[in-house]
């Protein structure tokens, strides 16, 4: 097994390195690309130091089984025809062909499947924020089908990268030692402070971010489901984290949910609100899994719940789940 990580580099690049170790994925080469800043940097996987080779537009990815590319929409439609062109799987993190009609979008706890037609050897990973939900969601639209939902998420510094993680550290610094305050990575200084806006505003009134979780959404779990959502970047540094209300055709108790997310795969239940027990990103990063509670009825909706959410941006949000459907392509012998 030859695989590659585009994008080597970056915060979900490292990611992929752990993720891969930690799984005990089988690779018998790791190739690492990067650009011209990148290209040749060492990282060491499993006891071998690999150098970061400059992406190009050659034949770099012939042999390649599985390439998982992490460095932005524009690199990934740029390369996407290298990468593929000699039968390797491309699982893209990056928004480029997620709604695109030849391309499956893919969570693997809710439609594995959907990443065995692939017409043009792509494979997206969703957004951070609409993987976590859906994950939570899988198990309520077992019981009942879900018809609407409404979303706020609590985004962490990371959903902008290693760089905004790094940023939200200074800023705290330079208040304490009371000096100008660094803004580069956001709109305004995320240090104490909350920013309703991650990406740029649709002309509905939307960001792109939160218009993703919609559309995103329907794909994913091949429903007409309506989400509205709230995206708000918070000065947590890492997992994101979320408040959602869902509406289903039946009504669903809180103990009935409660099992199902309990015996979900991927989910973890930590609900136990009288001993103040409830998911945290603090306490969270670096966990595969994406944490659920509060779970209670919505006193506004007789057919509904809330409930809140916790999961690693990074992790669960990019890196694994890309990793997860590798796994799921090699098990079901879809992939050498």
């Amino acid at each position: 097994m030859k695989v590659a990580i585009v994008g080597a580099s970056g915060a979900v690049g490292q990611e992929f390195l752990r993720v891969l170790d930690e799984r005990n994925f089988p690779i018998d080469e790791l190739v690492l690309f990067g650009s011209e800043r990148s290209a040749g940097k060492k990282y060491t996987f499993r006891g071998k130091e690999i150098e970061v080779k400059l992406l190009q537009h050659n034949d770099d990815f012939k042999g390649v089984d599985i390439a998982f590319t992490s460095a932005g929409a524009g690199i990934s439609k740029e390369y996407a025809a290298d990468i593929t062109k000699y039968g390797a799987v491309m699982i893209d993190n990056s928004s480029a062909f997620r709604m695109d009609n030849d391309v499956p979008l893919v969570v693997p706890e809710c439609n594995a499947e959907d990443a065995l037609n692939r017409p043009r050897g792509i494979i997206a990973n969703p957004n951070c924020t609409t993987i976590m939900m859906v994950v939570a969601l899988q198990p309520l639209e077992n019981l009942s089908h879900i018809k609407r939902i409404h979303i706020a998420s609590y985004q962490a510094a990371s959903g902008a990268g290693a760089a905004a993680m790094e940023e939200l550290h200074q800023q705290y610094k330079e208040i304490i030692e009371n000096k100008p305050v660094t803004v580069n990575k956001f709109a305004y200084q995320l240090a104490y402070n909350v920013i309703p806006q991650i990406d740029v505003f649709q002309d509905n009134g939307y960001t792109k971010e939160e218009m993703k979780m919609f559309n995103e959404t329907r794909k994913i779990m091949h429903s007409d489901v309506q989400c509205s959502a709230m995206c708000v970047r918070v000065p947590a540094l890492r997992s994101h984290s979320e408040a959602i209300w869902v509406e289903t055709e039946r009504p669903i108790s809180v103990e009935e949910a409660q099992q199902a997310f309990a015996s979900a795969e991927g989910l973890q239940l930590m609900d136990d609100p009288q001993n103040k027990v409830y998911p945290m990103p603090l306490f969270l990063a670096g966990k595969d899994d994406v944490y659920v509670g509060r779970v209670r009825k919505d006193l506004a909706n007789e057919n509904g719940l809330t409930f809140w959410i916790v999961g690693d941006q990074i992790k669960k949000g990019a890196a694994l789940n890309a990793v997860q459907i590798a796994e799921y392509l090699i098990k079901v012998g879809n992939i050498k």
